[in-house]
């Protein structure tokens, strides 16, 4: 049976706090848009510092967990209201984006791109990988895609 969280569940568990974005995940509009907006304030916090990737990584690994967790409790393993992987991921595409408005803009339009039209063989994987690892796998190729773009951009000026 799926659920739909609210703030009792976002509060129940410290795993479904962390799934949920923080509260975005509970947008009524959006709520993915709105929770890889969540990965900007961690970005600016993390990117001078020398141990920026093993933060990224351990956002990944947390993410494997808590959207695991929230997902079993949801009755739906990537239930929309679960949003730490476009937080995770997005703040791995960041790195990348041009230190401009535009170029922040851009790596978000990308990444928003990818992450939901999950061209092959992101819908691939997004079909048949499941639990905490398969909701945060797509999202990490939806954001090696938008790297990719940003590279391309990146080149061509």
């Amino acid at each position: 049976m799926t659920i739909s969280p609210d703030r009792h569940f976002l509060f129940a568990h410290p795993a479904h706090f962390i799934a949920l974005g923080f509260g975005a995940g509970l947008s009524p509009k959006a709520p993915g848009t709105v929770g890889t907006l969540v990965a900007f304030p961690f970005y600016f916090m993390l990117a001078g510092s020398p141990f920026f990737w093993l933060w990224a990584l351990a956002f990944l690994g947390i993410g494997v967990w808590a959207c695991g967790v929230a997902g079993r409790a949801l009755g739906e393993h990537d239930h929309g209201g679960i949003v730490w992987d476009e937080v995770a991921a997005f703040l791995c595409v960041l790195p990348f984006a041009a230190d401009e408005p535009w170029g922040y803009v851009l790596a978000f339009a990308l990444f928003r791109l990818f992450d939901i039209w999950k061209p092959f063989p992101i819908g691939w994987f997004d079909a048949r990988i499941k639990g905490g690892f398969g909701v945060m796998l797509d999202d990490v190729l939806a954001a090696l895609f938008a790297i990719g773009v940003l590279f391309g951009v990146s080149a061509w000026r």
